[in-house]
């Protein structure tokens, strides 16, 4: 890897967008990610509506204001419209947003409902953390495997 490379990696922080109702909870995973020293932009929006209006913003000039995501985490239960699950289908159909990674958090330990959101696109399902410490961890493990470990494809790599 050239030093040039690293630089512009280290320089251009990847984003995470984190979709969730509970302010206390979008409150919890941002501190999570400072506790677990992630180095991530995170930004947060609280219904499926809001986060296909920050998708339609991000990335449209070099250097944006809202950058386009490198990840995308999503609760089961994201209110809006469109919902959650809604919105996702939507950005997994649109040529700007299909291929970035989609980690969806929910309660939900059914098979069926948690095939029909690998039916929409999401890349994982994972039981959502419901104390701190569990939710530092899990922001170590999905921010280290889809943000330093996964290739992703050119132009959306963290």
């Amino acid at each position: 890897m050239s030093d040039r490379f690293q630089r512009s990696r280290i320089l251009a922080l990847p984003t995470v967008l984190f979709a969730d109702a509970s302010e206390d909870y979008r409150s919890m995973a941002r501190d999570a990610l400072l506790e677990g020293r992630n180095v991530t932009d995170m930004r947060t929006v609280g219904d499926g509506n809001a986060l296909l209006a920050y998708l339609q913003r991000a990335g449209a000039t070099e250097g944006a204001v809202t950058p386009l995501p490198s990840l995308i985490v999503v609760d089961a239960d994201l209110p809006g419209t469109p919902p959650g699950k809604e919105a996702v289908a939507a950005l997994k159909n649109d040529p700007k947003t299909k291929r970035i990674p989609v980690v969806v958090l929910g309660a939900e330990e059914d098979p069926a409902k948690i095939a029909s959101w690998y039916d929409v696109g999401a890349n994982t399902y994972i039981v959502k953390p419901v104390t701190f410490l569990a939710l530092v961890r899990l922001m170590k493990v999905f921010t280290a495997y889809w943000l330093e470990t996964a290739e992703l494809p050119p132009g959306q790599a963290a």
